[in-house]
């Protein structure tokens, strides 16, 4: 059958980290209470001028050099976001001009923080179909525009960046020892749309708007639709947690990341954790995390990754990835 391999990584991150001082400067704040928290102690935030656009193409060309292939390539890609550089067209078309790309298909998934799991669940399907052959699946965020700098339970969480997978359909057996994404899953529930959304939008206000949340709801959902959505991807090909070599999460909070991996019957150091450094960067988070994990050796050719994530909407996923 065939497969979707992952044949590069890369990510992007602004030049501007943001410490939890420098926000005491402006917000009633303080380190020791972010850390304690949410485990953040630093975000990045992008230039004055500095576009979704901009952090996808730069983590997109890197993750093209690590496959050792070009933009011509690609024949597909799909951008995750919640933040694009224009009501349209899609942020996805700019990247692929940008790349040179005058072939193929380009387009935004928009799930807020299960942004990446969504895209990655379309590229996998649109791969599997015989569609396209080789994909750009990208996660970008400029969360750092919607943000009211003035909330402090906010403004204190999220950051900006972006990460992409290069993903190639190969012939595989149709066993669990294929590399390639093993399986997705995903979830929706808009009756919780009052629980983490932005006050604005080109219908209903005309305005770019805030983001709004509610911490605890948020927190509560989370934990419980999380480690269910982990389970069920698990039983969809047959495996148990055992057998999972890193749980790569969507990086919200550390202390959602701690609880749903005890809830869940993982180990803590089989989770990979980078909200400290990046914050919240929504659908970036779980790219700039594997990207991590890759560089610094953790993840090796062969591990079996479980990436989780749950955003606004709600909305939540899990995909399952031989390396």
């Amino acid at each position: 059958m065939r497969r979707s391999v992952v044949r590069g990584i890369g990510s992007y991150l602004p030049a501007k980290a943001v410490t939890n001082n420098d926000l005491a400067a402006i917000v009633d704040t303080s380190d020791e209470w972010i850390v304690e928290r949410t485990g953040i102690r630093q975000r990045h935030i992008a230039a004055e001028g500095e576009t979704t656009c901009d952090l996808a193409v730069a983590a997109a060309r890197a993750a093209l050099d690590n496959a050792g292939m070009s933009a011509a390539d690609i024949d597909l890609i799909v951008l995750a976001t919640s933040t694009p550089d224009n009501t349209f067209p899609a942020t996805a078309t700019s990247v692929q001009a940008a790349l040179g790309m005058t072939h193929g298909a380009a387009f935004d998934v928009q799930a807020v923080c299960s942004g990446f799991v969504y895209a990655l669940s379309v590229a996998d399907a649109m791969l599997k179909a015989g569609t396209a052959e080789r994909a750009l699946v990208i996660g970008a965020e400029t969360f750092s525009r919607i943000l009211d700098w003035s909330d402090r339970t906010t403004c204190v969480l999220f950051g900006d960046g972006a990460g992409a997978l290069v993903l190639e359909a190969q012939e595989g057996e149709g066993t669990l020892d294929d590399r390639g994404v093993l399986a997705t899953k995903l979830h929706s529930d808009g009756r919780y749309k009052d629980k983490l959304y932005v006050d604005g939008g080109p219908s209903s206000t005309k305005t770019v708007g805030y983001l709004r949340m509610e911490g605890r709801e948020v927190f509560k959902h989370a934990v419980v639709n999380i480690a269910s959505v982990m389970a069920e991807t698990l039983e969809m090909v047959g495996m148990s947690a055992d057998q999972v070599d890193w749980v790569v999460p969507h990086q919200a909070n550390k202390r959602i990341l701690d609880s749903t991996a005890k809830r869940f019957g993982i180990s803590e150091d089989k989770v990979v954790l980078t909200v400290d450094r990046h914050g919240n960067t929504s659908a970036a988070s779980i790219p700039l995390a594997l990207d991590v994990a890759v560089k610094d050796g953790r993840i090796k050719k062969g591990d079996v990754i479980l990436m989780e994530a749950m955003g606004g909407g709600f909305t939540w996923g899990a995909a399952l990835v031989r390396w």
